[in-house]
């Protein structure tokens, strides 16, 4: 922990010498503030509220290093099932792209301190890097589950459920609110009265 105080002090102090350069003094005055809030209560309690913004002063990686995953802890012939597919994976890459620029906008106003952009989700890149053996589960797998998958691709015909496919009828809109109302009137005599 004293450690990562004395990194986090370093880049604090180079941040604010950036801010004050470019004349950005209320930002200046929030990051020190905050930080030093945050190193008194590291140095008294061990932690403090958003701890993980500092993470990688606490786990000792390098800049834009990827954070520690549950893949790290996985064996590496592991198999991966990824459910729905076909959301699920633009997902990944999309986590990165989001939080990034959230955090960004948080560092330049003096909110956290640019090494809070290495607490971050993986990128698809490293994501695909760590990754154990995979099977892709979707209805409607998308174009890179398919090529992942080359030629072993396995259809399942029958819902996992037994269950059919409910038949279904798609009627003009100017009819729908009638029919309903019939229907239902048929359905429940005693409540169709009252109309």
């Amino acid at each position: 922990m004293l450690e990562a105080i004395e990194t986090i002090k370093e880049e604090l102090a180079d941040r604010k010498k950036y801010l004050l350069e470019n004349n950005k003094l209320l930002e200046e005055q929030r990051i020190s503030q905050r930080t030093q809030f945050d190193i008194e209560m590291m140095n008294e309690l061990g932690f403090c509220s958003g701890v993980e913004n500092y993470s990688r002063h606490l786990s000792g990686r390098a800049e834009g290093e990827p954070p520690p995953t549950l893949f790290d802890y996985l064996p590496h012939d592991g198999l991966l099932i990824i459910d729905e597919s076909h959301v699920t994976v633009p997902q990944i890459g999309a986590m990165y792209k989001g939080d990034r620029s959230r955090k960004e906008t948080l560092v330049e106003y003096g909110f956290r301190l640019p090494s809070a952009l290495d607490n971050r989700p993986l990128k698809f890149e490293e994501f695909e890097a760590l990754a154990p053996q995979t099977i892709f589960v979707s209805a409607t797998p998308g174009k890179y589950e398919i090529e992942m998958s080359g030629d072993e691709i396995a259809d399942q015909v029958v819902r996992p459920t037994g269950l059919l496919d409910p038949e279904l009828e798609v009627r003009p809109v100017a009819t729908q609110v009638m029919i309903f109302f019939r229907r239902y009137a048929s359905a429940v005599p005693s409540m169709s009265a009252s109309w």
